[in-house]
């Protein structure tokens, strides 16, 4: 009969192989691929007990078979069953790249070199060494003439690019990823759902000092042009995660607020600009104008009551 192996070797060697493959192709997070997906998992194992059930039907049939053969064909069989499969191309391949003589050829290329009995072969270099070599001549000349007699990119350029190429994927993915901004990054929310998140923030933590309709009372009036760190969505962030002014001014809510929340309540805070309140506080700090607008959509005022606030903060 057939040298095969035993089952107990032939079972787990399937079952681990099939579940290695789900485990390495299905992206099921932080559980293994049989406890993420159990409905496949017991399909696969059904498969595989059905492939067993196959070969052990299978096996029993050809034992069958083999009783009713002569002891002439029985013979014939076993001889057919253990020849040793071999790879004959592969191992004519390899014995090509490998370039060196069998031992029994060896008497060709034995030298006269005779050192205590030891003697020396003169075996080429290997082919495949050979071939590598002259590849990596090849590849020096073109190198040599693209980089050094073109005048391509050196290592510089390639630096410079690819810094600029993250850097724009960096900003791309800032745009979708809006927890990940800061006073630098943070951008005026206008979707709906963004506003409507500020104003719950607003409607719980701000309006003790602000009153709902941003007219002011404890904290400034959020409706007029004034104010007193700045305008602007940058500077209303700055203010909001940092806080106001040192021993008189708002908490610093950044240890409260994610940076998403910050943006969403500081995108709220400047939907008050324009709007009237029932009691207005009278403004505090400076009339604040947007140096990134328009020169004519600044309006004149009078030069001592305008502050110009840099969006980058720190002035």
């Amino acid at each position: 009969m057939k040298n095969m192996s035993p089952w107990w070797i032939r079972i787990p060697l399937l079952f681990f192989t099939v579940f290695g493959l789900m485990e390495y192709f299905i992206d099921s997070g932080d559980q293994p691929a049989f406890i993420a997906y159990p409905i496949a998992s017991l399909f696969l194992v059904f498969i595989l007990l059905l492939l067993i059930g196959i070969e052990v039907i299978l096996g029993a049939i050809e034992n069958v078979m083999y009783q009713t053969l002569s002891d002439e064909a029985k013979e014939r069989y076993v001889v057919s069953s253990s020849k040793k499969w071999e790879w004959t191309w592969g191992k004519k391949t390899y014995a090509k790249l490998l370039g060196s003589k069998p031992m029994e050829a060896e008497a060709e290329i034995i030298l006269d070199h005779n050192y205590d009995g030891i003697r020396e072969l003169d075996n080429k270099l290997p082919p495949w060494w050979v071939y590598m070599f002259y590849a990596t001549i090849v590849f020096g000349v073109i190198y040599m003439v693209r980089f050094h007699v073109m005048g391509d990119y050196d290592q510089d350029t390639e630096y410079l690019t690819e810094v600029a190429i993250a850097e724009a994927e960096i900003k791309e993915y800032k745009k979708t990823a809006k927890g990940l901004v800061d006073v630098n990054t943070v951008e005026l929310l206008t979707d709906a759902s963004d506003i409507n998140a500020g104003k719950t923030i607003y409607e719980t933590n701000c309006v003790a000092c602000h009153m709902p309709d941003g007219g002011g009372g404890i904290g400034p009036n959020l409706t007029d042009t004034n104010w007193i760190l700045g305008g602007g969505i940058k500077n209303v962030f700055n203010t909001i995660s940092e806080g106001g002014r040192d021993g008189k001014g708002m908490v610093a809510w950044k240890q409260s607020l994610k940076p998403l929340e910050m943006a969403q309540v500081a995108s709220y805070v400047l939907t008050f600009q324009g709007k009237s309140s029932a009691n207005p506080k009278a403004a505090e700090g400076d009339i604040w104008i947007d140096p990134s607008a328009p020169k004519n959509e600044i309006p004149t005022v009078e030069k001592d009551s305008i502050i110009l606030v840099n969006p980058s903060i720190g002035r």
